[in-house]
Parts: C-alpha cells; structure tokens; sequence
C-alpha cells in the first residue's frame, strides 16, 4: 500500500459519501468556497482506494480530519505515514482510540463528540419562528463581539455570513442567540450547523431551538442533508437538537496536538 495525495473532487466525493453522515463537514469542502484550503490523503493498494483524510488549512491553524472508511487498522496506517507531513501544532478529529497515531507528539484532549444528523424534519414545525432575525455581512462586528463575550473560543468564520444562513433573536436591540453553518454546499447539497450558542443571562427560554430551526428550515430548500457536532457531554445542547428532530449517528473525538 502506498499513501498518495488526491486531487479530483468527483473520486473524492464518491469516497466521503460512503459514509456520508459521519463527513458532512469533507464533502461540504469540496466546494469551490473551500476547497483551495484542502489537501486530501489516501490509502491506495493496487488502484483501490481504502481510507482518506483532509488536511484543511484556511489559517494560523492545520486541521485534520480521519473518519474510518473500510477499517480503522489502515486508517491507522495512513495517519502513521501522515506524521512527517505535519506542523509541529495541529487540531484533529479522530476516530476513538486513533489519537496515539501521534504519541510523539504533545496532546491535549478537547472531549468525545456526537455527530447528529437530522431525521425527523416535521418537528420543526412545531416551533414558533416569527421573532427570528437575520444576519448579514454588515452585521460581522456585532456578531464578532457577541461571541466573543458569550463563546470564546469558537470557530466563526465570517465569510459564512455571505450565505445568508446566519440567524437570530434579538430583544431590546441586543443579540440574545445565534445559529449558523460551518459548512453550506448547495452543490452537494449538505450543510453543517455550527456557533450556536445562547447569552447565559437568556438561557433556558428555549432560544437557540428557535434560532435552530428557523435556519433548519430555510436550509431544506437547497440541501438534503444537515448535520452537526457536539460534545458528549453538553447534555442540554443535545436535548436542544433531539428536539428539533436530531439523532446521533456515531462519535469521534478532537484532540490538540503539539
């Protein structure tokens, strides 16, 4: 078996839709919007590919991502041979028990988390949207000093709000919550959710299920399907989705490296 970098969008997505609800965020990169920030590995013996890994780096910071796509013993083999190709620090999500892959280096543990996609898309009908608002490119400053007091930490990306997929509630004026997209590929036809989160002074009034399923609805016009990710342990975050019609279909882990 031979490791080889991938360049053609079409084998690679034939090979991410496999398992597609487990890589909704790799094939939403094949669009042109991100896909100059990707760089793909796979595992080939006699012209079969076996497993396939993205390396996405749009800044500061490399990440990459491994789900298992015919058995975990030859993802271990690509991420193996992967180790001299990397930065000296790296994020990663990981199938469980992958992480010492890279025992050389110094890790740090961010928790296990659930991938949710949704099934049950009649639930959100049941929720009253009308108070919901949405955001613009014009609206980043806002945004950005709203998550930085509420949510440091995430991973926001502002050229998402070009989608127009970004939503709110406001009271008095004042960003209260917020639900966007990580990844929108109508080419694909996938879309990942992604910096939801709630003031903590609003909290339990069952905003970010507003917030949620507005944009829930407006993405079903251009995708078929939605996913997310969420740590194990975020108890009501996960409630918050299994409302909305959300089920779990499988976990992996994050991992900061060096």
């Amino acid at each position: 078996m031979r490791t080889m970098c991938l360049h053609d969008r079409v084998t690679i997505a034939e090979l991410l839709r496999r398992n597609l609800d487990m890589r909704l965020y790799e094939i939403g990169d094949l669009d042109d919007f991100f896909w100059p920030s990707t760089t793909w590995y796979a595992l080939e013996d006699t012209e079969v590919i076996h497993e396939l890994v993205l390396a996405y780096n749009a800044g500061d910071l490399l990440v990459l991502l491994a789900q298992v796509t015919s058995s975990p013993e030859l993802l271990r083999k690509l991420l193996e041979s992967l180790r001299h190709l990397l930065p000296q620090r790296f994020y990663s999500h990981l199938p469980p028990g992958l992480a010492d892959c890279f025992a050389t280096y110094p890790a740090e543990t961010h928790g296990l988390h659930d991938k949710m996609i949704l099934i049950d898309t009649a639930r959100l009908a049941e929720f009253d949207t009308s108070k919901v608002v949405g955001f613009a490119p014009a609206d980043e400053a806002e945004l950005r000093a709203f998550y930085d007091a509420v949510y440091p930490g995430n991973w926001f990306d502002p050229r998402m709000l070009a989608t127009g997929k970004y939503y709110g509630y406001r009271e008095e004026g004042q960003i209260l919550s917020v639900a966007g997209v990580h990844v929108y590929s109508p080419t694909q036809r996938v879309a990942t959710l992604g910096n939801i989160t709630t003031h903590p002074a609003a909290r339990g009034r069952g905003l970010a299920t507003l917030v949620t399923a507005h944009l829930c609805r407006t993405l079903l016009g251009s995708v078929d399907r939605i996913g997310l990710n969420v740590r194990s342990d975020n108890i009501a975050a996960i409630a918050c989705y299994s409302r909305l019609g959300f089920e779990r279909v499988g976990q992996y882990e994050e991992w900061m490296f060096g």
